[in-house]
């Protein structure tokens, strides 16, 4: 133990606090810093928001960012793995269509397994990378009754293209749906590997479960309004302020604070600064929409309620974080049923989680894999020892 760095001394209070800061292990697709956010395989975000979200799954997985030549090959090996067995849509067909997307998402994930699994880490990852633009369209035509004539998968387009073919959209829409779907799934890959979803499909994974399994879980994880469900309620309270107005909404967030309710969009566990990713999609707004309603009222969000929020000291950051902006964008572009926003955030993270179960099983302790996780517990009034 001389030469062994004591990265955590656990005592009693750390007990019943979820683990929170607890060090478990070491991920090798992203971390966060106070001040630069979220880095993939050490880039800071702010240098790949103009990539293109297959790059930065090549990234992931490979810990580094494709050449021209890379970049080719991969999104030609992406495009051979993209077919969606048929056996898929006769499932979504019967689930109950005031179900939560979220759950259409688990449910249609777990039937891609059930189809068709190789039981191959990495191979089964990016099948199911390279299957997600096309299950994501297909639950947003059959939850709207929408399920009949829909366009051929072709396969050859990129991820983003996939998507907007199956969901269908009004021409003069597109191309800023490509560019606002691409940037969201680009800024939302990963995010370290103690997040909720993140733990939880690795966990699922240390049993040997199937990587749709896995995912599956981590989707459930991600599904709460504590974790990735932040973002659809972020849209909600934009559109329950509706006015840009700097004296009404400063009103409204200092009566929200009043009243005990959150304000969505802002604060961040690690950063101490706006999260790089609000910037680069507040520089997207401005590009795109700057005179779009909901976008003006996050434009006016983002100057006043870090000013009323830094009035409480104990609010360590009161800065805009990633959720504040995507749900306007994302509105902007003709999706307006903020219930679906959480299934893009699991869009994205579905690289993110895949690259980090691809690591936890074959590459970590020198290939042997991390054991399966099995935290102590101890019965309650139970008397508490040291673990040696």
């Amino acid at each position: 133990m001389d030469d062994e760095k004591v990265l955590c001394e656990v005592t009693e209070n750390h007990l019943n606090t979820g683990l929170r800061g607890i060090p478990v292990g070491t991920c090798r697709t992203s971390f966060v810093t106070p001040t630069e956010g979220v880095h993939y395989c050490g880039y800071p975000i702010k240098e790949l928001v103009d990539f293109s979200p297959e790059d930065i799954i090549y990234l992931l997985f490979n810990k580094e960012l494709p050449t021209s030549d890379q970049s080719s090959a991969f999104k030609a090996d992406l495009a051979v793995r993209g077919h969606v067995p048929s056996g898929l849509t006769n499932v979504l067909q019967t689930l109950p269509k005031d179900g939560h997307p979220m759950d259409w998402l688990s449910v249609g994930i777990q039937t891609l397994g059930m189809l068709e699994t190789t039981d191959n880490w990495r191979e089964d990852s990016l099948n199911l990378i390279a299957r997600m633009p096309r299950l994501m369209g297909l639950i947003f035509r059959y939850r709207e009754g929408r399920g009949e004539d829909i366009a051929v998968d072709d396969t050859s387009k990129s991820l983003v293209q996939r998507f907007v073919d199956t969901v269908g959209v009004d021409e003069h829409l597109r191309a800023k749906m490509e560019r606002v779907v691409s940037t969201y799934l680009v800024l939302h890959m990963d995010h370290g590997g103690g997040n909720l979803s993140t733990f939880t499909g690795k966990s699922i994974a240390s049993g040997k479960a199937t990587v749709y399994s896995a995912i599956a879980g981590a989707m459930n994880a991600l599904s709460g309004p504590l974790h990735g469900r932040a973002n659809q309620s972020c849209l909600e309270f934009v559109l329950k302020i509706g006015t840009s107005d700097e004296a009404e909404v400063e009103q409204f967030v200092r009566n929200e604070l009043k009243e005990g309710r959150p304000v969505f969009g802002f604060g961040h566990a690690v950063l101490s600064v706006e999260d790089p990713r609000a910037t680069a999609q507040f520089a997207i707004g401005e590009e795109i929409c700057p005179d779009d309603e909901n976008f003006k009222v996050i434009r006016t969000l983002r100057k006043v309620a870090p000013m009323v929020l830094s009035e409480n000291k104990k609010i360590r950051n009161p800065n805009a974080n990633v959720d504040i902006a995507s749900g306007a964008l994302l509105y902007h572009v003709g999706l307006t049923d903020p219930t679906y926003y959480t299934t893009f955030f699991g869009w994205a993270r579905v690289a993110g989680i895949g690259a980090q179960i691809v690591d936890e099983r074959t590459v970590l302790r020198s290939g042997k894999g991390v054991p399966i996780y099995r935290p102590k517990y101890f019965a309650e009034g139970q008397e508490l020892r040291h673990i040696e």
